[in-house]
C-alpha cells in the first residue's frame, strides 16, 4: 500500500509517505526544541499548539516530496496513542478529516508499534519473524516478543523510569540543554565510564522488568557529595550512561537464558545513542544473533514507522473516521495480539 503516516504524540510534528511498509518516499519532521528548552523539559500545551500550526503544511510538504497527489493514496495512517493528549487529539483529527474527506481507510497505530516496525524501513533484508525488540524511549522500556505483526508478548518493561526519561533527569542534573539524551551521548564521550561505579538495578530473579529510578537517583546524590562537587562531568555522564547500558545488556543476556531468537531489533529515541548501540551490536555478536538498527531518522519520534505499521497490522489498526478517538493511555495489546 501507500500510505500517508502522520505522527503527533509528543513534540514532533512528523509525517510521510511510505511504498509497502518498507520504501519511504518522503520523511519530514519539524521538532519543537527551542519552544521547550526555556522550561527544560516539554510543555504539552505549547507542543499540542505547535502541532495545530505545522501539520497541515507538513502534510503538503511530505505529499509534494513524494510526488504524490491525494488520489493516489491508499490510506492514512496516524498515532492514536500513547502520548500527550493534545498532541494526540490534533493529529488524529488531521488523520481523520483527511481519511474522510478522500474517502480512503484510516489506520489507527500505536506509537510503541510503530517504533518496532521501524526496523522495516528503507532496509533491503528487513527483519523476519519472530524476533526480539528491545524498545527503549523517552516514556517506555520494553523487551516484546515479536511473533508476528499481530502476535506480540512483552518479557519485561519499565517499572518506573523510562531509560529516555532517565537520561533526560541526567543531562538536567548536569546542566546540559534540552534536549539532555543527545547532549549527555556526546558529553560522555570525553569521560572515563569506570570512573564512578554507580548502580545497576536488578529486580526480583526471574524477571525481565527494568528499573531506571534508583540509577537517577544515585546520580543526584553524588552529584551533591563532596566528592560529586569535584567530579569532571564528563566522567559523571559516561559512568552513568554506562550503568543504563549494563543494565538493558543484562536484560537482554537473561532472555537469550530463556528464548532463543536468531535476529533482535533495537529502537526508539535511545537506540541513537552510540554507547548502547555499540553494547548492542556487540552482544549479537556474543550470542550469534544478528542486530538490526534503524537509522536515527527512525529511531526518534517518525511518522514513517506508523505508515510501515499500518501496513503490517492491516485489518486490525482500521478506523472508523467518524469514531476514531485519541487515547494517551493507549495499551501496547488490542485484540489479536497476546496478552502481557
Amino acid at each position: 500500500m501507500l500510505l500517508l503516516g502522520i505522527e503527533t504524540s509528543c513534540d514532533d510534528t512528523a509525517t510521510a509517505i511510505v511504498r509497502d511498509a518498507t520504501t519511504v518516499l518522503s520523511n519530514v519532521s519539524t521538532n519543537q526544541d527551542e519552544f521547550h528548552a526555556r522550561y527544560g523539559g516539554i510543555v504539552p500545551e505549547i507542543a499540542s499548539r505547535r502541532h495545530t500550526a505545522l501539520l497541515s503544511a507538513a502534510i503538503e510538504d511530505a505529499l509534494g516530496r513524494a510526488k504524490t497527489p491525494l488520489a493516489d493514496l491508499d490510506g492514512i495512517a496516524v498515532t492514536a496513542g500513547p502520548g500527550l493528549i493534545g498532541s494526540l487529539v490534533v493529529g488524529v483529527a488531521a488523520a481523520k478529516a483527511l481519511a474522510f474527506a478522500i474517502n480512503k481507510p484510516l489506520y489507527a497505530v500505536n506509537h510503541l508499534h510503530g517504533h518496532i516496525f521501524a526496523a522495516f524501513l528503507d532496509d533491503p533484508e528487513p527483519p523476519r519473524y519472530p524476533f526480539l525488540a528491545l524498545l527503549v524511549s523517552g516514556g517506555h522500556s520494553q523487551l516484546v516478543a515479536v511473533e508476528s505483526p499481530l502476535e506480540m508478548r512483552i518479557l519485561g518493561k519499565t517499572r518506573d523510569d523510562a531509560a529516555g526519561e532517565a537520561f533526560d533527569k541526567t543531562a538536567r542534573l548536569l546542566g546540559l540543554p534540552y534536549p539532555g539524551g543527545p547532549q549527555l551521548d556526546a558529553l560522555a564521550r570525553d569521560g572515563d565510564p569506570s570512573a564512578i561505579r554507580f548502580p545497576r538495578h536488578r529486580p526480583d530473579p526471574g524477571t525481565l522488568d527494568l528499573s531506571f529510578s534508583g540509577l537517577k537517583t544515585s546520580v543526584r546524590y553524588f552529584l551533591e557529595s563532596e566528592r560529586g562537587k569535584s567530579a569532571r562531568p564528563a566522567d559523571v555522564a559516561a559512568s552513568f550512561q554506562a550503568a543504563v547500558v549494563d543494565i538493558l545488556i543484562d536484560r537482554l543476556d537473561r532472555v537469550v537464558t530463556q528464548n532463543r531468537f536468531e535476529l533482535a531489533v533495537l529502537s526508539g529515541g535511545v537506540a541513537a545513542n552510540s554507547a548502547l548501540q555499540r553494547a548492542f551490536r556487540a552482544w549479537g555478536e556474543r550470542n550469534d544473533i544478528r542486530t538490526v538498527i534503524p537509522p536515527p531518522r527512525y529511531c526518534t519520534d517518525n511518522a514513517a514507522m506508523i505508515a510501515a505499521a499500518a501496513d503490517r497490522q492491516g485489518a486490525a489498526v482500521r478506523s472508523n473516521p467518524e469514531t476514531l478517538g485519541a487515547d494517551p493511555n493507549l495499551s501496547f495489546i488490542f485484540p489479536r495480539i497476546s496478552g502481557e
